[in-house]
């Protein structure tokens, strides 16, 4: 979780043009980020795969309004209604897109590509049908930033009890550094969400490099099998948490652009 999911970006930009709140060029290059192109496949009326500026496009002439985020894993359909063969595509990538008013869904598939310290990303969108319905377990902003204040706070008295990488000062550092690397010159979200949710995201975001930052610095003091499972009993709700969140944060915008509030 130590970078926003591509999903986000598609939906939290996508939703902003879909309003008409930033051009298709300046869409597609947030979109697309650091990666080298994306292509949507499977889009109706369309025999081959096409570029992201034509596949809004043609989401919109098909009667999408708004897009939402997918953020499942085993056992969390988070975000997910169905039907069983795009959730099963949706969980194997961990992240999808569903587009509210067209019955259709997106899943990205990642292709790297070029030698060591060239390595470029190529991203192919997977359009499937899906069912219209209300998403699995996605809760409100409000809900979101309560679980997660009450998350981030017991999760860090846990790990701080156990002596674990990711409770401390170190942490903190390594987390602030990661931030200022990642969030340089990027918006958080896109144009036209609301500062709650902006707020929400930024939390969800930092409660995940709080989860990374633990599980990669070893074991600190939590030498015993008894101590390594407690760890990961505090930290995996806490991550459920912050993806709730993140899928919360995505969501606002097309929710409240559906309703025709802006």
């Amino acid at each position: 979780m130590l970078s926003e999911p591509r999903s986000g970006r598609l939906a939290a930009w996508g939703n902003a043009l879909l309003a008409g709140l930033v051009s298709p060029d300046d869409a597609v290059l947030a979109i697309v980020g650091d990666d080298a192109v994306h292509r949507v496949e499977g889009l109706p009326g369309e025999s081959a795969p096409v570029g992201l500026t034509l596949a809004l496009g043609r989401l919109r002439a098909l009667g999408v309004t708004g897009l939402r985020v997918a953020l499942p894993a085993p056992g969390h359909p988070l975000g997910l209604s169905g039907p069983p063969e795009f959730n099963a595509r949706a969980l194997d990538a961990e992240e999808a897109v569903i587009c509210h008013g067209g019955a259709l869904g997106l899943v990205p598939e990642v292709y790297e590509a070029g030698p060591d310290g060239d390595v470029h990303v190529e991203i192919v969108w997977h359009v499937l049908p899906v069912r219209e319905a209300p998403p699995a377990d996605v809760p409100s902003l409000g809900e979101a930033e309560r679980e997660l204040a009450e998350a981030l706070r017991e999760a860090t008295e846990v790990l701080t009890r156990l002596d674990v990488a990711g409770a401390g000062p170190v942490a903190e550092a390594a987390i602030d550094a990661y931030r200022a690397r990642a969030e340089r010159g990027r918006e958080v979200l896109a144009p036209g969400y609301p500062g709650r949710a902006v707020r929400v995201l930024e939390l969800a975001q930092r409660v995940g490099m709080l989860i990374s930052v633990a599980y990669e610095n070893g074991h600190g003091g939590a030498v015993s099998a008894s101590e390594m499972t407690a760890r990961s009993q505090a930290l995996r709700p806490v991550e459920r948490v912050a993806r709730r969140a993140q899928v919360a944060a995505y969501n606002s915008g097309g929710e409240e652009w559906e309703r025709g509030v802006r």
